[in-house]
């Protein structure tokens, strides 16, 4: 079976190969991975210590980012290697201080698995969340390297829990430990007698819960805001501003938008711009414009969204109108922030427990997104209450950085990092 596995993996790169003349994405993707084993060479070398974390994107990446900071002050002399599948995550992080190297991962091939392994020759692996590699997971329990995953989160309808799924499930047995957030995911471990299992929670809730320490001031949005109650719309879709439309074309003057799509299309930015009725500017034609005069400010940059999130009144959160995906619901919570998303939530946990304690609504029509908004607007001891609620759910599940640093800390007095 991992034979066949690994010719089907070499296999899926030709078309990955012929996929990125079609596709930018693509092609950052192919292209990235040119160099990978050049460039380890350049910043690695066989006396330097090191440890691996890997990361399918950028959420992945920021629930890694309290773990990150805690084993690189815990072992100081050793370098932190991160790498990534998708551009997404590469292309936003790869100059990031929390690392000393970052790069993609090569496909996973047998001889790829050996080459970076080799290269890297990491004391200790550190899987986040998702993607689970067959080759990196045997070839590293091959050689007795400490692999842990981290938030890890299962659902039933996933291939370890299916009849068909035994050569993944003698992949997760190759890890260590595995941490995951929840209990329904250590009970699904334990029906195919994975029994190395701590509930420590979400890595996300120590990430936000340390933002509202940060300087979070934007001087552009303070001069776009004023006064006024500001709605943001974070990492939002076609789907989400979709239902937005009617509410943004009919609110009140006092009303502001700030509006952040997480793909940065200039044509389907200006599609929906054309459908505003109010005034609109972009982040990117801001200067020289009294801000205060306009009514929607449109963010076509990245890295800008946590911050404005602490200038909102209310956030709706993108991704779950559509089927791409609930976008980060705790980075405006930890603001105190009430929550509005679309109606596509089933496998976010997290947004079914806020949603249970009434710090989150979810919507599925432009006609119930204007209700909620209506309700949240006008009603002020409604949306303080809601947004209270939602900072104490972030504020009450901390942790799961110590739980996991702990055992680290533990692997190592041991002798075995």
């Amino acid at each position: 079976m991992r034979i066949l596995y690994s010719f089907l993996t070499r296999i899926s790169y030709l078309f990955l190969w012929i996929a990125q003349y079609f596709s930018k994405k693509m092609k950052l993707f192919v292209s990235g991975r040119t160099q990978v084993f050049e460039n380890l060479a350049q910043h690695i070398t066989s006396k330097d210590k090191t440890i691996w974390f890997h990361c399918a994107s950028l959420g992945e990446f920021e629930q890694g980012v309290p773990i990150m900071k805690a084993v690189k002050r815990e072992f100081p002399n050793h370098k932190i290697v991160v790498s990534f599948f998708s551009p997404s995550g590469y292309e936003v992080k790869k100059s990031t201080p929390v690392a000393d190297v970052v790069i993609y991962l090569p496909l996973d091939t047998i001889s790829n698995a050996k080459k970076f392994i080799n290269v890297v020759h990491p004391s200790l692996v550190l899987f986040v969340k998702y993607e689970f590699w067959p080759n990196y997971l045997f070839e590293l329990k091959n050689r007795n390297i400490p692999t842990l995953l981290i938030s890890g989160l299962f659902r039933e309808g996933q291939v370890f829990f299916k009849g068909h799924g035994s050569f993944m499930r003698k992949a997760l047995k190759s890890f260590d430990h595995i941490f995951v957030q929840d209990k329904t995911s250590e009970a699904l471990l334990h029906s195919i007698n994975i029994t190395n299992v701590t509930v420590s929670g979400d890595t996300r809730f120590d990430r936000v819960s340390h933002q509202i320490e940060h300087d979070n001031s934007l001087s552009f949005i303070s001069a776009f805001k004023e006064n006024s109650l500001c709605i943001v719309c974070g990492s939002t879709w076609p789907e989400d501003e979709a239902v937005l439309l009617k509410y943004i074309n009919e609110a009140s003057e006092d009303v502001k938008f700030i509006i952040a799509p997480h793909n940065i299309d200039t044509s389907k930015i200006e599609h929906f711009r054309k459908k505003l009725k109010g005034s609109s500017v972009k982040y990117s034609e801001k200067e020289g414009k009294k801000l205060a005069d306009y009514s929607v400010f449109i963010i076509d940059t990245i890295g800008l969204l946590t911050k404005i999130y602490s200038y909102a009144d209310i956030a709706y959160v993108g991704g779950a109108m559509g089927k791409t995906g609930l976008h980060n619901i705790l980075e405006p919570a930890t603001f105190g922030v009430p929550i509005v998303i679309g109606k596509n939530f089933e496998n976010f946990p997290e947004a079914k427990r806020l949603q249970q304690l009434a710090g989150l609504y979810a919507v599925d029509s432009a006609a119930e997104c204007t209700e909620i908004l209506n309700k949240l607007v006008t009603n002020s001891s409604f949306r303080e209450k809601t947004g209270m609620i939602a900072e104490h759910f972030v504020n009450s599940n901390t942790g799961a950085t110590n739980i996991t640093l702990n055992y680290i800390t533990k692997l190592n007095r041991n002798g075995l990092i």
